[in-house]
């Protein structure tokens, strides 16, 4: 697919020393093909930009402008817009679209040849769509991972959704922000494993930390963890997860995707690896069948991720961006995580 034309104007987040752009330059979250396919058109507001996204009868995804290059009209199914045989249909005049973006019909004439809508290239890990955003209508110098190893032994994605106020670095930077999992979500024993990785657009994270929780109400388990983090731009985090006392293997998205300018969809997909003997009978609910025990636990993983990020809402929401920021000693890799963040603002907020 062709990539998107020139970008619209971005209207700074409010900072502290200096404007963040709200839109960094990457791969942004779009919708499952499941949702895609079930809905058969989905509409968005991303990144300022107002999009629809279709999927045609050969299973090409096609993300695009909601916007018809005939006379103006919106396309989203909010104003009767359609999927007929696999292309996109104006409400409007009845132009049919397919997932190229160009016009191939029209109800009463030749289909004009200039007609094409402005699609935005994508990108698809285990049926989840991203869209890029450039600078600029500027081409990604740089792609997604494949879609990590799967199998029947592992279950199938689950999802929440949150949104509030808040930009994709301040969200992506708890991946090297080590201290405050202690003092916002009560982690212990937080310790960095190795050395922070940057290669271009990727950066992996390493570290270990254990967690209390109480379990039936009446007894403290202590669950030991190690994550490594690797992401791929600010809009794509993917974490994968050991619980050792258990033996639970997960793997977590972390997917924010700036909406206008202040606010974001932040996106959790997961998904639990198959445990036949769990090393803790009653935490692993080892007193259920397998598929529903990994069912289960992944609905338990979910929400605990999103109590995690609620606790962080109540600060992203009210905190300013700082640059320079004061760091200490104990503060790690934020500077070179704020390094590696540059490279997302092409120009000069660079």
């Amino acid at each position: 697919m062709s990539s998107p034309g020139p970008a619209a104007p971005q209207t700074a987040a409010t900072s502290g020393d200096r404007d963040l752009p709200p839109f960094p330059e990457g791969w942004y979250f779009v919708a499952s093909r499941e949702s895609i396919l079930r809905e058969r058109l989905i509409e968005k507001t991303w990144l300022g930009e107002e999009i629809v996204a279709w999927c045609d009868d050969e299973g090409r995804v096609c993300v695009a402008d909601s916007l018809c290059p005939h006379l103006g009209s919106a396309l989203g199914p909010g104003v009767g817009g359609k999927v007929c045989k696999g292309r996109l249909v104006c409400p409007f005049h009845g132009f049919e679209f397919d997932a190229t973006g160009q016009c191939v019909a029209t109800p009463n004439a030749p289909a004009p040849r200039a007609a094409k809508l402005r699609v935005y290239e994508t990108r698809e890990v285990l049926g989840l769509v991203f869209a890029w955003f450039g600078s600029g209508g500027r081409p990604p110098p740089w792609h997604l991972p494949d879609d990590p190893p799967t199998g029947p032994e592992w279950g199938p994605l689950g999802f929440r959704t949150l949104r509030f106020r808040g930009h994709p670095q301040e969200t992506a930077e708890n991946s090297v922000d080590l201290g405050h999992l202690r003092y916002v979500h009560g982690y212990d024993n937080v310790n960095p494993v190795g050395s922070l990785t940057v290669d271009g657009a990727y950066l992996q994270s390493c570290f270990d930390f254990k967690r209390v929780r109480r379990i039936l109400g009446v007894k403290d388990q202590v669950y030991d963890v190690s994550a490594v983090t690797h992401l791929h731009g600010l809009g794509y985090s993917f974490v994968e997860i050991h619980e050792k006392t258990v033996d639970m293997r997960a793997r977590l998205w972390v997917l924010p995707t700036p909406i206008d300018g202040t606010l974001i969809d932040l996106v959790l997909a997961s998904q639990l690896h198959e445990i036949r003997r769990p090393r803790r009978f009653i935490s692993g609910l080892g007193f259920l069948p397998g598929k529903l025990r990994r069912r289960l636990m992944n609905q338990i993983l979910l929400s605990q991720q999103k109590r995690d990020v609620l606790q962080d809402v109540v600060v992203w929401e009210r905190k300013r961006y700082r640059t320079p920021p004061r760091l200490c000693e104990a503060d790690g890799p934020i500077g070179a995580y704020r390094r590696y963040c540059r490279q997302f603002y092409p120009g000069p907020e660079g």
